[in-house]
């Protein structure tokens, strides 16, 4: 019987929560967060070289998400009742933590 490699499967579930996250930013900000702490968790596990890399993303996009659920709780931005614009500056993190990740996932897949 051949025994399961579970990094290998929380990897490989990293990668696809943060892709089929990404087709729905704002619903699948939870997805994407889950994704990226899979990824952070078995790259760690495995001693892998991009590591910290992988955790800076997940912290990025772990404050980013927190800050849109805030926002999104004091009624959002934008508008003539609402925010200004400047108050989704902090969101920036997010989309930017996962661009970082797949950047990284790119790089890995083209030097193997």
């Amino acid at each position: 019987m051949k025994k399961i490699n579970w990094t290998r499967v929380m990897f490989v579930s990293g990668v696809v929560a943060i892709i089929v996250g990404a087709i729905d930013p704002l619903e699948g900000s939870v997805i994407i967060v889950a994704g990226s702490a899979l990824l952070a968790l078995s790259t760690y596990l495995t001693h892998d070289r991009h590591h910290k890399i992988f955790l800076a993303s997940l912290i990025m996009i772990a404050l980013g998400v927190g800050y849109m659920f805030y926002t999104s709780s004091l009624g959002g931005f934008g508008g003539p009742d609402n925010l200004s614009f400047w108050w989704a500056l902090p969101i920036l993190p997010y989309p930017i933590g996962w661009l970082i990740s797949i950047i990284l996932l790119i790089v890995r897949a083209v030097k193997k």
